[in-house]
């Protein structure tokens, strides 16, 4: 897409998760699409560590609900955005959040399309990864973790990768809700190797600033077609129930760092401590931070998880430097370059 002038384009965000194992990030990618339509963030790629078809398919099934469709096979106008998936990645199982998909309506028919029946129809992660940093600009990227380190450990080795971050990427912002716990090797790797910021969300957090389940049933009524996130909401477990926002805080802060939600601790490092766990040791010269709650923006964050969250799609209509021009028959148009 384009930018004309001097414009620079809303934050790029490179999304990876382990969509499926908890609620929370279903409402991640719901709030972070609500920030997408507000023209705050772009999603420019979205990725999942478990290695689960239905994973991959749940995810483009939001996406394509907020966004259009995000497989290639798609060939869909708008955004077009594979959805990475690991080969071998962890906790592979099915679970409740799946059976959104399996969802029919009166004639039969899947009431959410996806494009996703094989590994084929997934992208390869450390490519989807390195190629999603290479198409934004300098410093306009935001990586955010929201599962196991396991993709994003497979990444940084691949060549240039790691200067890639250094150019392109702010910081990276990971939620605490599944990290490091599972896959806790990979979580190591990707701490001792990733070369800028990190800002760690802790568990904790998430677990004080619960999203209100009523909001389900009270903010979600615009939709006159079935919801994938209320689908999801009521198939996890068994209503009414308030859900920890794990993943929401760490997409609240990535890309709203300066609306002071949350705050932030001194320098510091993040480890993995023998028995699985995070653990940050505060150190002048470190490049880790890690987020607080304050008490005092706990109501304004949890109104902003709703707003965000319970939003309508935004349509884009996109429009090329080739099709302005080419109304003009003295001026040929821009090619477009190849993807």
């Amino acid at each position: 897409m384009q930018f004309p002038g001097n414009f620079k384009p809303p934050v790029g965000i490179i999304f990876d998760s382990d969509m499926g194992n908890r609620i929370d990030t279903v409402l991640a990618m719901a709030l972070l699409y609500g920030l997408d339509g507000k023209n705050e963030a772009r999603v420019v790629s979205i990725s999942v560590s478990k290695a689960n078809l239905k994973s991959a398919a749940l995810s483009e099934v939001i996406g394509r609900f907020y966004a259009g469709a995000v497989n290639g096979g798609f060939a869909a106008i708008g955004r077009n955005l594979p959805v990475g998936m690991a080969e071998d990645g962890p906790a592979k199982g099915d679970t409740p959040l799946f059976s959104v998909l399996d969802k029919k309506d009166e004639k039969g028919a899947a009431v959410y399309q996806h494009g996703i029946h094989s590994l084929v129809d997934t992208a390869e992660v450390p490519a989807l990864f390195r190629n999603a940093m290479t198409s934004q600009q300098d410093g306009n990227a935001i990586v955010l973790l929201c599962g196991p380190a396991t993709n994003l450990a497979n990444s940084i080795g691949l060549p240039n990768v790691k200067d890639l971050i250094k150019s392109k990427v702010r910081y990276l912002v990971i939620s605490g809700g599944a990290f490091p716990g599972i896959d806790p090797a990979a979580a190591k790797k990707l701490l001792a190797e990733w070369p800028g910021q990190i800002v760690f969300a802790p568990a904790e957090l998430g677990a004080a600033l619960p999203y209100p389940g009523a909001s389900i049933d009270k903010d979600f009524t615009w939709a006159t077609a079935p919801h994938p996130v209320v689908d999801a909401y009521r198939a996890y477990k068994a209503m009414p129930y308030d859900a920890p926002s794990w993943d929401m805080t760490a997409v609240l802060y990535a890309i709203r760092p300066k609306e002071n939600y949350f705050k932030l601790s001194e320098p510091g490092t993040l480890s993995v401590s023998s028995d699985g766990k995070a653990r940050f040791t505060p150190s002048p010269n470190g490049l880790h931070k890690q987020l607080i709650a304050d008490p005092a923006q706990r109501e304004k964050v949890i109104q902003a998880f709703v707003e965000l969250a319970s939003a309508k799609p935004v349509v884009r209509q996109f429009r090329f430097r080739n099709q302005k021009k080419a109304a003009d028959p003295a001026k040929p148009a821009d090619v477009k370059p190849k993807p």
